[in-house]
């Protein structure tokens, strides 16, 4: 596989026409070496418009998702970020050539191991990976310029609304299968939230978060 072809065309054919179109974004992307943060064995998957496996179940969301997501978040070399969900560290390390400072909680061990070696060998001095179960945020450490959320979930708990900064950002992907969208929240003073609505599509479930009651008639 010739990977700076491979990498160029998951950019041009996949990325852009998401509406991907921030220069910024677009060379960061040609930068941060996705293949680094996929395990050995799906290196293959790593510019492929899909999830990639993950130890334990997990999985990287697709390249367009990520690309759209830290486009919409419209990072500042002045923030702090807290990310939800480390998986590989991948977002991590694009959020880190953007932020001040960025940390990221992964509740699985086994991938907040993996997250830290990809990070480092990257070069991401910039980012803290925290075992830890992420529904609650990190409240001791905020409150946060942006957070994002790399997976799924049924609702975006108050929690970490309350440790977004006023004019500060969570991006995060609401809902329940088949009906799930990405959403953009942000803080416009100390009660106002804005939310927007970016785009449809599924993702994974962060592990931790509650799901709706369900009842049965």
């Amino acid at each position: 596989m010739n990977i700076e072809q491979a990498r160029f065309n998951m950019i041009e054919q996949q990325i852009r026409p998401w509406d991907v179109l921030n220069l910024g974004v677009l060379e960061l992307l040609a930068v941060v070496k996705r293949e680094d943060f996929v395990p050995p064995e799906h290196r293959a998957l790593a510019f492929v418009d899909t999830e990639v496996p993950l130890p334990n179940g997990q999985c990287m969301l697709a390249p367009k998702i990520e690309a759209r997501l830290l486009q919409e978040l419209a990072v500042h070399k002045h923030e702090r970020v807290l990310e939800i969900g480390a998986g590989s560290g991948y977002m991590a390390a694009l959020l880190a050539h953007k932020a001040q400072q960025v940390t990221t909680l992964e509740i699985d061990p086994e991938l907040a191991a993996f997250a830290t070696a990809n990070l480092r060998r990257a070069g991401a001095a910039n980012v803290t990976v925290v075992t830890a179960d992420g529904s609650g945020g990190l409240a001791g450490d905020g409150p946060f310029d942006v957070i994002l959320l790399s997976g799924s979930v049924a609702e975006v708990p108050q929690a970490l609304l309350s440790q977004l900064k006023v004019g500060g950002r969570l991006a995060a992907i609401v809902g329940s299968e088949p009906v799930m969208r990405a959403v953009l929240i942000t803080r416009t003073g100390d009660q106002g939230l804005e939310r927007r609505v970016l785009f449809d599509t599924v993702a994974q479930r962060l592990r931790g978060f509650p799901e709706p009651t369900r009842f049965h008639f």
